[in-house]
């Protein structure tokens, strides 16, 4: 019988983690108490009790749900010493789950207003970012992200803005939010203008809507991640492709579960994808919500899809390679995947 390794330990890059989904319940409790904000009922359950709150999105009425939990949740964010607690709770929590490089998404328009203004907030974010970084050892970046749910102009703005900050931690650009709502080719310009400054375009698709939304992103948008991605499993054709152009799919088990894309965590198509040579990055997504971080992932591909650990490595090294992180970097982590599988 094969050891089973410690997925904790297993070196890996993180790809999909949003900026207020990443926070501590303790810490969305603390900061509430300290600006006098009333959480919903249902997120101090969550957040006391241990357990994500049920959060069915498969439906309009569900995703507006989810979405009023995540807004009470930013705005416990105030000062930049927030900002800067969360990042470094963010690293911490990665640390221990064997990720040595995160790209953590945010869009700075949601945290503006509280903070100054625009690029004011972008450069908190970034700041928090440097420090973090020099300080625990982990390698941070960050991917803007604009939301779909607003003007087009809006992503532009964004695109701009993140194409400034190219040199300055931003290595990516996004499109968030609930895919059925927006076409993705609205969006073109603004992916556009941050491609054309070199950044890697990594819209969300393929996880509340279906295939189409996954091409949508290729075709319209150049994607070289999607986010999600896992309704790419439902037609053959199109893993090829992704496979053929090594488009990497940000997957998110445990919140494709909690949203209600499917019932159970072995429904989730992991292998059908990673048999259909479909490049994984796994990904915790919103943990504050969804209750599990980066390693659970990993154990949940262990668990109800039956990979090995030689899988499950190799899933680790697809992380690092679709990763913006430097050369040096990628050759550090890629090593210590195949120390992981050698002890």
């Amino acid at each position: 019988m094969e050891r089973v390794r410690d997925v904790s330990q297993l070196p890996k890059a993180h790809l999909h983690l949003h900026f207020t989904g990443s926070m501590r319940p303790s810490t969305v409790l603390e900061l509430a108490d300290k600006y006098g904000v009333r959480l919903p009922d249902a997120l101090t359950e969550a957040l006391v009790g241990g357990e994500p709150p049920r959060l069915r999105a498969t439906d309009e009425r569900g995703w507006f749900r989810f979405q009023r939990l995540y807004d009470a949740a930013r705005s416990c964010l105030r000062e930049p010493e927030d900002i800067q607690r969360l990042v470094r709770e963010a690293a911490e929590e990665d640390l221990r789950d064997g990720s040595g490089w995160l790209e953590i998404q945010v869009d700075p328009t949601s945290y503006a207003p509280r903070l100054g203004g625009l690029i004011p907030a972008l450069e908190v974010i970034l700041d928090a970012v440097e420090t973090t970084s020099r300080e625990t050892g982990l390698g941070m970046r960050v991917l803007v992200a604009a939301n779909r749910m607003k003007h087009p102009l809006d992503a532009r703005t964004l695109a701009r803005l993140a194409t400034r900050y190219a040199d300055r931690g931003v290595v990516g650009f996004g499109l968030s939010n609930d895919e059925r709502r927006g076409m993705a080719r609205d969006f073109d310009r603004a992916f556009g203008i941050a491609r054309e400054a070199g950044l890697l375009s990594a819209p969300h698709g393929g996880e509340l809507a279906g295939p189409s939304s996954v091409r949508d992103c290729l075709d319209d948008l150049g994607a070289n991640r999607v986010g999600h991605g896992v309704r790419a499993a439902e037609d053959p054709r199109l893993m090829k492709r992704l496979a053929d152009r090594q488009v990497t799919c940000e997957v998110c088990p445990a919140s494709n579960v909690a949203l209600g894309v499917y019932e159970k965590p072995e429904d989730v198509p992991l292998r059908t994808l990673f048999e259909a040579g479909v490049p994984l990055a796994l990904g915790a997504d919103d943990p504050l919500l969804f209750g599990s971080r980066l390693a659970a992932q990993y154990e949940i591909a262990r668990q109800y899809h039956e990979f090995t650990d030689a899988e499950l490595a190799e899933v680790a090294r697809q992380s690092v390679r679709g990763s913006a992180a430097p050369e040096d970097v990628k050759t550090k982590l890629l090593a210590g995947v195949d120390d992981w599988l050698a002890s």
